[in-house]
């Protein structure tokens, strides 16, 4: 009854914006972005089960794939629309990277801090011990880190960015298809689909597939636009709307997947699913952005960065070096995830532009000082940059 209930209410969620998009109705702007938005909350559910069922049916190489672009698609659709627009006017510029870089932090500061913290009152275990797998999205969530450092110094994103961010991708999927997989243990609806018989799961994972991603298209422009406009409507600024309403609608099923694997003390599951998508939101929908924006423009000229965009950006790369840093010794503890949780939602209380510098400048030296105090942090990104990326991904462990 509970997965029949699971799958009803995301079911429902998504057929009401579809109603309204049919029937060709224009409800207010604030009930334009509430409908649609959480029309994409429901389809994100069951893209998610759709590519959990998916594991069973295609090759390892293959899955793995599909499984990366399916964990960005909900931000991907939302944000894709903000660059296409931005050809178009270049006002939209800041909307798409105000998403991407939300998108980036709230996954970290709210997503990554909430496994710990789960599986703390869950266990009463104050640390999160990671699988030596989980070193290929550490590995590769440093070197876009690293490279992502020199966006801010431009104040552009260009195609030369995408395709160091694209190959950096395509190389992440390289080294994760390599790697040796156990079999996913299905939970929740998935697992009482997979009891139905092969046939069955099949065509209910087609179905989930299309009618989620249906959803999305459906949902993505009038979901951007409705925000936009709310803020408009009630004097509140639309960068602050897009920039965490936009991702906490798309990402929320995936926070909720999390902390259920982790009260059921399985916290290595979650944070690996949480690690996995951080990688692709930070390689690949960011190296998206600047091809769709010169497709859109019909020139290859990149998207031009203002100076709260050039804060955000170097914000978002500093915590992500942070992260990298708590990681590299495939810890996570609980007072790692305070902190983490701290530093991400007290900038929110300073809009003043010094203090998104401030608080980047704390991340590095916190990051540089982990790496100068704790041994075990400065040998794993040693173990993680000392050799090539591919050896972990085949290492037996």
């Amino acid at each position: 009854m509970a997965n029949w209930l699971w799958i009803g209410s995301s079911a429902l969620l998504c057929l009401q914006w579809i109603a309204i998009h049919f029937i060709g109705a224009h409800p207010a702007a604030h009930l334009q972005a509430l409908s649609s938005g959480v029309a994409i909350f429901g389809a994100a559910f069951m893209l998610s089960w759709s590519a959990e069922l998916a594991q069973k049916d295609i090759p390892q190489a293959l899955a793995i794939a599909l499984l990366a672009l399916i964990a960005v698609l909900p931000e991907y659709a939302v944000d894709m629309y903000f660059a296409w627009s931005a050809g178009k006017d270049p006002q939209y510029t800041s909307y798409a990277m105000a998403n991407m870089t939300g998108a980036n932090r709230l996954l970290i500061g709210v997503g990554w801090a909430a496994v710990v913290l789960t599986f703390w009152l869950k266990t009463g275990k104050k640390a999160i011990q990671l699988e030596p797998e989980h070193r290929i999205e550490i590995c590769y969530l440093g070197l876009a880190t690293i490279y992502s450092f020199v966006i801010p110094f431009k104040t552009q994103l260009n195609l030369v960015d995408a395709v160091v961010f694209i190959t950096i991708f395509f190389f992440y999927m390289r080294a994760a298809s390599k790697a040796s997989h156990v079999e996913p243990e299905l939970e929740g609806p998935p697992a009482m689909i997979e009891s139905w018989g092969e046939g069955p799961r099949r065509i209910m994972t087609v179905l989930f597939f299309l009618f989620s991603g249906f959803t999305i298209f459906i949902s993505a422009e009038p979901f951007a636009e409705g925000l936009l406009a709310t803020g408009r409507t009630f004097g509140i600024e639309e960068f602050i709307l897009v920039q965490w309403l936009a991702p906490l609608a798309s990402e929320s099923p995936e926070f909720i997947v999390a902390i259920l694997f982790a009260l059921k003390a399985q916290p290595g599951t979650a944070m690996g699913a949480l690690l996995s998508s951080k990688v692709n939101q930070w390689t690949l929908l960011i190296g998206m952005l600047p091809v769709v924006y010169s497709i859109s423009a019909g020139n290859i000229g990149g998207m031009h960065i203002d100076d709260r965009q050039v804060e955000e950006l170097f914000l978002t790369a500093a915590q992500s070096l942070f992260a990298v840093a708590v990681l590299a010794n495939l810890s996570f503890t609980l007072l790692e995830a305070t902190i983490v949780f701290l530093l991400f939602s007290t900038q929110l209380f300073f809009p003043d532009p010094h203090f998104r510098f401030y608080y980047s400048i704390f991340y590095i030296l916190l990051a540089v000082g982990l790496v100068v105090v704790k041994k075990d942090v400065r040998n794993g990104l040693c173990g993680l940059f000392s050799r090539a990326p591919d050896a972990h991904a085949v290492e037996k462990h």
